[in-house]
């Protein structure tokens, strides 16, 4: 998934573009978001090649041929618009990963999961041949691999079972090295060339090796057509079925129909027993049989559903469709720009913010130079250019320092200074920092009256903060209006509406709680494998507790069993879930909320129950009503957090030194990310360049920077303005009554 880039459309019909899933010579398909929330997949055909009359007929018939075939393992279409300028087809999101990456990255499938891929596959197959087609084009990427199994995706040069190509005599259409030999010599077309793609995508995820060699296209050809298939390496359980998949005559080959419900029968003549043909004994092979889920792919899709969902909606273009150019500009064949691209080049300047275009931005080049010869300053009142003084920038600081959450804004305001003070004793620095710290008192109205205050400041270029637990929109919008971004640190939840308009002038350099069960899920497939495991949904926080538990059902760790119990409002429960898990033999239990005094009576009811096994819960239930409340039982509790412990990072050791000079006592919780924050709004904006708007684009230019910072690398993604969490999500354990550091969830 990459960002939306200045060519691609905000709207595609009645879906909304949110990031580009991949992009061909022939046109993109987007991820993109329906007028309901549903996410889909749309492919639309680039203006030049719709163009053409043979183009645009062949697109018509790939929509036509994928909205005839239905079944489990195929994925539905849900539109189209095949007359439209720039045709497209939307077809439902799957967020797994292509057969072929997984197998590209970690080799060869177990046997069992290469027999549940067969199975599913030929019954995808025996649905499209149902329905009168062939697609031609089976390989390891048109199959996407879901959580409940494979999805055949793709019907781009699929065709009518004896329908007149629309390409050229003697044309080889599909994948060299997944080609049937009467495709590879252009022969007459069957159901049964599926069939042999099929056995070859088999004999690929059994040994990690195409059947027929790699190379050029012609030698790989050669050898489909002349040559036996190299099968070396392939599961003798396996074997059979995939050998009489490969056979050179078609008539040889079992139909898919009978793959998929009796593998045995037709695979070859002196295999009788259907059993022997996926080595499954006592079974009947079909696809009821449970999919083997591939190792690393549970996690893999938890990210990518969490990435998905949390994509804004793009900020619109001046049209529906833009054409989509190769990202050079508009420029036709005499080399001049046209005048309605310059046009729409300009509009799409101005509307244009984080998020709606360009990927992650390394800067370079001389940004002393550039300020030394700017003819003014943008943001601050400092020395002209000329000078010989660099431009001095303010930072606000919007924090709580009085009121309830006083502590955390401390936090935040120490790491500030800090990084304020570091930043101007640097020699030859470009730039110089000053700040500006507003104290809302955690109050809602005056937190409106900070943002309007420090919006009103010409000097300010930036601001940190608010500090508060949870982001609200009506802020975030105060900022917005003002043409300022604010960065925000410890936020851990937001009423901030994606695709509202606000949040394009917002940078989020933490993960939400809502993303910290992945580093739950990393830590039960990496450090504690668990093999059953007992997820809590707590009643009493619907909100994070529902989209924890939906983390664990959507991305449970491969080979483990996942077992749900109730924690009902009120005091009552909390023995019964620990009679759970001890008579369902859990290894571990998550639980699934928020509330840190509830964690502390359920982690008091597992001690009383006699249980030893891992106890999870994200940040929020980690606090002093779960230390004091739970006592002696907390000892062991993990909990994933977005914050680290500078004290145990080396890159962080001076830091952590200064801070005990300065205040005489170490950092405390998002202090250092503050440190780090200011860090990256001097990067970003020592790196702008659009002379006197330098406040104004500063949201687009933060999410466009990576800074290597003393807790981690801030990097974001663009369309989401949100870090990547990658290292973003810390484990801690509780070890003699306080939260002891573990690292980052996928280091340990």
């Amino acid at each position: 998934m990459r960002p939306l880039t200045s060519e691609d459309p905000r709207t595609i019909g009645p879906y909304r573009a949110l990031a580009r899933l991949g992009a061909g010579g022939m046109g993109v398909v987007h991820l993109a978001r329906s007028a309901g929330g549903a996410l889909a997949a749309v492919k639309v055909i680039r203006a030049e090649h719709a163009a053409d009359p043979a183009f645009r007929a062949r697109f018509r018939r790939e929509a036509e041929a994928a909205a005839r075939v239905s079944g489990p393992w195929t994925v539905p279409v849900l539109g189209a618009d095949t007359e439209a300028r720039e045709p497209w087809l939307a077809t439902a999101y799957v967020p797994g990963p292509s057969l072929g990456e997984v197998v590209g990255a970690g080799g060869a499938l177990p046997p069992d999961t290469v027999a549940a891929l067969g199975r599913r596959l030929a019954e995808a197959l025996a649905a499209v041949h149902t329905a009168g087609l062939i697609h031609r084009d089976v390989k390891p990427g048109n199959v996407l691999l879901a959580l409940d199994g494979p999805r055949l995706i793709d019907f781009g040069i699929a065709r009518h079972e004896g329908a007149t190509a629309l390409t050229a005599t003697d044309a080889v259409i599909g994948t060299p090295g997944y080609l049937a030999p009467e495709q590879a010599t252009a022969g007459p077309l069957g159901p049964a060339c599926d069939v042999f793609s099929l056995g070859c995508v088999l004999a690929y995820a059994a040994t990690g090796r195409r059947p027929f060699g790699e190379g050029g296209a012609a030698g790989v050809l050669f050898r489909t057509i002349h040559e036996d298939p190299d099968l070396t390496g392939v599961p003798p359980v396996l074997l059979p079925v995939i050998t009489a998949c490969l056979a050179k005559d078609p008539s040889d080959r079992p139909p898919a129909r009978r793959i998929a419900a009796d593998p045995g029968a037709g695979a070859s003549p002196d295999l009788r027993d259907p059993r022997e043909a996926w080595g499954q004994p006592g079974t009947r092979p079909d696809s009821s049989t449970p999919w083997v889920i591939p190792a690393g792919l549970t996690a893999l899709i938890a990210e990518r559903s969490a990435a998905a969902l949390t994509l804004p909606d793009p900020e619109p273009l001046p049209t529906t469709l833009t054409p989509a150019g190769d990202g050079t500009g508009d420029v036709g064949e005499d080399g001049a720009e046209s005048r309605r691209s310059r046009r729409s080049r300009l509009a799409r300047r101005r509307l244009l913010t984080a998020g709606a275009a360009g990927a992650v931005l390394l800067t370079g080049g001389s940004t002393a130079a550039w300020l030394a010869g700017r003819q003014r300053r943008a943001g601050s009142g400092g020395p002209s250019a000329g000078s010989g003084e660099p431009p001095t920038y303010t930072i606000g600081l919007h924090a709580d320092l009085s009121g309830p959450g006083r502590a955390t804004g401390l936090a935040h305001r120490r790491g500030v200074e800090l990084a304020v003070a570091d930043h101007n004793s640097r020699k030859e620095q470009a730039l110089r920092l000053a700040l500006r710290t507003e104290d809302d008192a955690g109050d809602p109205r005056q937190a409106l009256r900070t943002a309007d205050r420090l919006g009103a400041d010409p000097e300010v270029i930036a601001v940190v903060g608010p500090t508060g637990d949870v982001l609200r929109e009506e802020i975030v919008e105060r900022y917005a209006k003002a043409r300022l971004a604010p960065v925000v640190v410890a936020a851990g939840a937001t009423t901030v509406e994606t695709g509202s308009g606000a949040d394009l002038h917002l940078c989020l350099t933490r993960t939400l709680d809502r993303a910290l069960a992945t580093g739950l899920i990393g830590y039960l497939v990496n450090t504690r494998p668990a093999k059953r495991i007992l997820l809590v949904q707590d009643a009493a926080d619907p909100v994070l507790g529902g989209e924890i538990g939906g983390t664990f059902r959507n991305a449970t760790p491969t080979g483990s069993t996942l077992i749900e119990h109730p924690l009902p409002r009120g005091a009552a429960g909390y023995g019964g879930a620990a009679r759970k898990a001890v008579t369902a033999r859990a290894d571990a239990v998550v639980h699934a909320g928020g509330d840190a005094s509830r964690a502390a009576r359920l982690a008091t009811a597992l001690a009383d129950a006699g249980f030893t096994g891992t106890r999870l819960a994200a940040g929020p239930a980690l606090g002093p009503a779960f230390l004091t409340g739970a006592g002696r039982a907390a000892e062991g509790w993990v909990f994933a957090e977005a914050y680290s412990d500078p004290a145990a990072l080396p890159a962080a050791r001076a830091f952590t030194a200064a801070h005990r000079k300065r205040f005489g006592a170490p950092p405390a919780t998002w202090a250092a990310e503050a440190y780090d924050a200011v860090h990256l709004i001097a990067r970003a904006a020592g790196a702008t360049s659009a002379s006197g708007e330098l406040r104004s684009g500063m949201a687009r230019r933060l999410v466009r920077t990576e800074h290597r910072g003393i807790v981690r690398t801030l990097a974001f993604h663009a369309s989401t303005r949100q870090a990547r969490h990658e290292n973003g999500i810390f484990l801690y354990r509780i070890e003699n009554g306080r939260p002891r550091f573990l690292g980052p969830y996928d280091e340990l």
